[in-house]
């Protein structure tokens, strides 16, 4: 397996950040930021995308116990509507660095945008998730955090497939917009074909 990188600066006080649900039809994106600790290793961590789901929920797990600190926020679909999903995901990242007990000395953005009126020093990393274990760790946490919120919307309408689809446009989610409607979850500006 490909090895990440630790750091860009070799800071320690380095924070990566992703987010997860910017495709999705329904429900929030989620913002995670992740100051790992320099001391203490994570084996596998990398882009949330190319692992298995209990691979996922197993380093979330590792994550959460043995990084410096972590956080997650979530900007919901009423207010995704209002700014568009770009700015909402900027957002969900910026304020889960803020909720940060410690100060970032360097922010490490998943992406080719920064952070607005952020006075971090901050550095966007296009494909970071594959680079970076620090924004790996966070993409893992945005996506698993997420998944697991959708999965508890399941149980409220369970007619989207939301446990199994969590949100995205696939065609039985698109199919059972048609017949049931848009749940108060789903993002109205949205342009949603119907299958």
């Amino acid at each position: 397996m490909k090895q990440l990188f630790k750091y860009y600066k070799n800071l320690s006080y380095e924070v990566g950040c992703d987010e997860a649900g910017r495709g999705c039809l329904a429900g929030p994106v989620v913002g995670a930021a992740v100051m790992l600790d320099p001391k203490i290793e994570i084996i596998g961590l990398k882009d949330s995308k190319k692992l298995s789901e209990q691979a996922r929920n197993c380093l979330r797990t590792e994550i959460e116990s043995k990084a410096m600190c972590w956080s997650v926020f979530m900007v919901h679909a009423d207010e995704i509507d209002r700014i568009n999903i770009l700015q909402a995901s900027l957002k969900a990242m910026h304020q889960a660095v803020l909720d940060l007990p410690r100060k970032a000395s360097l922010v490490l953005i998943d992406g080719n945008k920064l952070l607005p009126d952020s006075a971090l020093e901050q550095i966007a990393i296009i494909k970071g998730d594959g680079l970076y274990q620090s924004i790996a760790a966070a993409s893992i946490l945005a996506k698993t955090h997420r998944d697991e919120f959708m999965s508890g919307l399941s149980e409220e309408y369970p007619q989207y497939g939301w446990e199994q689809n969590k949100a995205y446009p696939t065609i039985y989610h698109r199919r059972m917009i048609r017949i049931h409607g848009l749940s108060p979850y789903h993002r109205k500006t949205y342009r949603i074909s119907h299958a």
